[in-house]
């Protein structure tokens, strides 16, 4: 019988005896690659952390214990061991597993993550609740140590070292983010991986020194204190007032066992430092652990991608589009937080080493830092995912267009980006930019047009977003090519009494809709909306005065959306019309296929068509 056919509840691992916690280690894996290469999902990061999460189980009880996991996408064994083995054929598919905690699935998950740096402050809240209602649950934050490049993560630590009860922070130590860590703090962690020596001499001068002088325990302790100072650089976590245990081998489930059982006694924070290693166990994703961060659905045998098509997608597009214009303006810069291949700035990076920045996972500094670079008279794009901007939104505001600096954000993976679910949805930010004054908000209809906003923003010597979409990038319309001028739409078709004002991705959705209204006797004009700030005030007042009804698309939420921006400038200017927005609802939106999200939020080209149809039948 297998190992995991034991596993049917939360702590079911206890019947596991110790000396096959290898073959169930191995067994875990084999079940993760074989999930992984059907359904697509995080692969590295749940390879690397197998161990880990057994150790964890194996000293912690559930569900009264509880675990944060920062970011999130390392929970997949911590799933299986709570009884969610049947949940991975519908991992990240519409109506089925989450990819990431998510507490109403399991009382197991204790708290829903998919955004980094967040864990420590999160327990430390848990940690305060516990004293204030009482209570003994082991709280542990996991946090690897690309997280531990976001400032969330300090300001935290900050607090937490001033803890008189037990809160354990795991520092899952791999080297790596998504892209290769950056900066300060992982060389830091790196001397630490390589100070073996200093573990061993502490301890030996510690035992002499408490053997000779059992009654001088301050003086030992300063000892201790000013040792770790001279064999490590800084003692960071020590120096805050944080216990550091480690290095522990992450792969070491019974050491790993021994340091939560040690740092279970403390009555304070504990830092326990793990060192893993990304992909483990799978040669394909150790040898590239980048690629199998996130990874379509693959063939287990070479690792290669399921055959499909090669279709050019947005990011690659962008991709060709910055280093076409860094050819020719030497003071163009490009900046990621750590996405350097998401965002399609490796290249870049190849070719313009001087010119290229990562930041690690830290989106309010990239924006400051960028803003920065344009007051020194460069010319920064920072190319980052819309669910990730989120972050940033003050610095956006302050650095950036208070100071009506010329920053260009080139925002992925805008829209609805699918398996990811709730937390990665790009579907706030055209009402979260619009709302900010100066900063000129932009969407193509399609590839080439995404080449031309990006010249044009970066020439245009103000704040300037362009968003895009995730996936296979539109080739369509490519006959309508009208110059790119600020606040001005462009028209695609004319006529009929109805116009479908859409906003990029929505352009091919408003074709779409226009041939099935077409098939019902109902014609349509079609215009590219092209900027939602600023609005294309003099198409807005001949849409009043020439179609009967005014239909804008977007794939956004209404609030604060395209339609509402809309709605108030006719409402300010006193002229009456009659508008329909075609947009998504005021709520989050669950994992699945993005057309199917499409379909459910009611912006599909069908969906679209029928609401239309029935104004049109009503009017009528």
């Amino acid at each position: 019988m297998a190992l995991l056919d034991l596993i049917h509840e939360p702590n079911d691992i206890k019947k596991i005896p110790p000396e096959e916690y290898g073959n169930l280690a191995e067994e875990i894996r084999k079940f993760l690659v074989g999930k992984v290469s059907v359904t697509g999902g995080h692969l590295a990061s749940n390879l690397g952390a197998v161990e880990l999460t057994m150790a964890l189980h194996l000293a912690l009880d559930f569900p009264g214990d509880r675990i944060i996991w920062d970011v999130g996408h390392q929970s997949y064994t911590h799933k299986l061991l709570t009884g969610r083995r049947e949940g991975f054929d519908t991992l990240r598919q519409l109506g089925g597993m989450s990819g990431f905690p998510k507490r109403q699935e399991s009382s197991c998950d204790t708290y829903d993550t998919g955004h980094s740096s967040t864990s420590i402050s999160a327990a430390l809240g848990m940690v305060r609740a516990r004293e204030l209602r009482g209570g003994s649950q082991t709280i542990v934050a996991v946090i690897g140590d690309g997280a531990m490049t976001g400032g969330l993560a300090y300001e935290a630590l900050n607090n937490a070292s001033r803890l008189s009860s037990n809160l354990i922070i795991i520092l899952n130590d791999n080297n790596m983010s998504i892209s290769r860590n950056v900066g300060g703090i992982p060389k830091y962690l790196s001397e630490i991986r390589t100070s073996t020596g200093y573990i061993q001499l502490r301890d030996r001068v510690y035992d002499s020194l408490n053997e000779a002088l059992p009654k001088v325990a301050k003086g030992i302790s300063r000892a201790k204190q000013s040792l770790k100072s001279l064999m490590v650089p800084g003692m960071f976590f020590e120096e805050m007032g944080i216990t550091y245990l480690g290095p522990v081998d992450g792969h070491n489930v019974r050491d790993m066992v021994k340091a939560i059982e040690d740092a279970k006694r403390v009555n304070k924070a504990v830092l326990i430092h793990v060192c893993t290693k990304k992909g483990m166990g799978y040669r394909p994703a150790e040898k590239n652990p980048s690629r199998f961060h996130g990874t379509p659905p693959f063939v287990i045998e070479t690792g290669e991608p399921v055959a499909s098509k090669k279709a050019r997608t947005w990011t690659n597009v962008f991709s060709a589009a910055i280093l076409g214009l860094a050819e020719k303006d030497p003071n163009l810069v490009a900046i990621t937080a750590a996405m350097e291949d998401g965002v399609g700035l490796a290249r870049f990076h190849r070719r313009y080493p001087d010119r290229f920045f990562d930041v690690g996972i830290a989106e309010q500094h990239a924006v400051t830092f960028a803003a920065g670079l344009a007051a020194g008279g460069m010319k920064p794009v920072f190319a980052v995912y819309s669910t990730f901007l989120q972050r940033a939104y003050d610095q956006i505001v302050e650095d950036v267009c208070l100071q009506d600096l010329p920053v260009v954000f080139a925002i992925d993976r805008a829209g609805l980006v699918g398996a990811d679910g709730e937390t990665h949805q790009g579907i706030f930010d055209l009402s979260y930019l619009s709302s900010i004054p100066g900063l000129v908000v932009m969407a193509p209809k399609n590839a080439r047009e995404l080449g031309d906003m990006l010249r044009f923003a970066v020439s245009l010597g103000h704040p300037a977003a362009i968003r895009y979409p995730r996936g296979t990038a539109y080739t369509g319309l490519e006959e309508f090519r009208q110059p790119i001028e600020a606040g001005r739409a462009e028209m695609i078709r004319r006529g009929g009494k109805v116009l479908l004002l859409a906003v990029g991705s929505m352009v091919q959705t408003a074709v779409e809709t226009a041939e099935i209204l077409d098939a019902a006797g109902i014609q349509c004009s079609i215009a590219n909306a092209r900027f939602v700030c600023p609005l294309d005030t003099e198409l807005l007042r001949e849409a009043a005065r020439e179609y009967d009804l005014v239909v804008t698309m977007e794939e956004n939420i209404c609030s604060g959306g395209f339609g509402e921006h809309v709605s108030a400038w006719y409402a300010r200017e006193g002229i009456l019309v009659r508008q329909l927005n075609i947009s998504l609802p005021d709520a989050f939106v669950e994992h699945g296929k993005p057309e199917e999200l499409c379909g459910l939020g009611g912006i599909d080209a069908a969906s679209a068509a029928e609401k239309i149809r029935a104004l049109a039948e009503r009017q009528n």
